[in-house]
This record gives C-alpha cells, structure tokens and sequence, in this order.
C-alpha cells in the first residue's frame, strides 16, 4: 500500500482493479477543508488517461512492476521481438502494446520491458535516440534565420520535424517522449 501523499510520476498503482501510471501530480492545500492530491493518471493497458483526485493520506494499492533490461532483436507481423539479457528468454510484444514509442525502436536496441505479474505491460525507451535520416527534402541556402522545420523520414519508418539544414544520411538525435529534434549527430 502506497498513501496519496507519496505519490511521484512514474509510480504505477492499482485503482478499481486496472493499473495506472501517474503521468502528473499535485498536493493541493485550500485554505478551507482538507488537503487532497489531484492526479493524472494514463492506464497502461489501453493508454487513456483521466484525471483523479485522492483525499490526502488515502492508501492506495502499489503495483509491483519489474523492469528487466531487454534487447529489441526485429519486428514482423507478429509483433516486436526481445530477448532477455541474462536469461536469453524471448517474449514478443504488440505494437499496441508499446504505443508511440514503437516507432524509435530499431534491432539490436536495449531497453527497459516491464512487468507486472509476469506479463509483459510495456516498454520504457532511453530519453534519446540516435537515428540516420533516409528521406528528406533538400534545404536551401539562407532559409535559416526562422525556425522553418521539414518533415523528415527516419531509418526506423518514423517521420519527424527537423530543421532545414538536415540532409538525408545524417544521423540525428531525438527525444522520444516529445518526438522532438535535438541535434545532428558528429
């Protein structure tokens, strides 16, 4: 059990028999009345998200999710592949699963896949990723004094914003938890 008042992002509690993360947080003190915790919640099953407010000091139950550090071996129709690194045991995991993050995923890949009760619930990629660029429009010379971005394809399928000067063969860095476009790659 876990009480409203240790609440943090990322924690993962149970709440009427499904499992949610707390996306965002905030202890709330009126000058009237008592204190209580206004949260946002995401599921992790279907991905929805709902806000919901706890009376302070409330117990709630804590899930006891285990993360094992997983190797992304290739994706098909069946599903994203991974091998555990010190059992060697492979589990395949829906792209539904995973949600958005699947499209920064490339093989050979180290990441985080959680579990909760033995079942494989998700997977928690690096902050960034480093991807070459395959596809993208020519820039042209002077169009740098705005911020003018352009779409761009990556080696992954995924497609990006990125500023005009990156040409196709690049290799950038982007944060996956805003699809953001950080920098070119040396």
């Amino acid at each position: 059990m876990i009480s409203s008042n240790d609440l943090r992002n990322g924690v993962t509690i149970v709440v009427d028999g499904q499992l949610w993360s707390v996306i965002e947080f905030l202890h709330v003190k009126p000058g009237k009345g008592s204190a209580f915790v206004r949260t946002r919640l995401k599921n992790v099953k279907t991905g929805a998200t709902v806000e919901r407010t706890f009376r302070a000091g409330e117990k709630l139950e804590r899930a006891t999710v285990e993360n094992r550090e997983m190797q992304m071996l290739y994706n098909d129709a069946d599903g994203y592949h991974f091998m555990d690194q010190e059992s060697f045991e492979n589990v395949t995991l829906q792209r539904d699963l995973i949600g958005d993050p699947a499209d920064f995923l490339k093989d050979g890949m180290v990441v985080e896949v959680q579990f909760y009760q033995g079942t494989p619930i998700g997977v928690d990629l690096p902050p960034h990723v480093e991807l070459k660029v395959v596809e993208t429009d020519p820039g042209f010379r002077g169009d740098t004094a705005t911020n003018v971005t352009k779409p761009a394809k990556l080696e992954t399928g995924a497609s990006v914003q990125v500023p005009l000067f990156v040409e196709s063969g690049n290799v950038i860095r982007i944060d996956t938890r805003d699809r953001r476009y950080i920098g070119r790659v040396s």
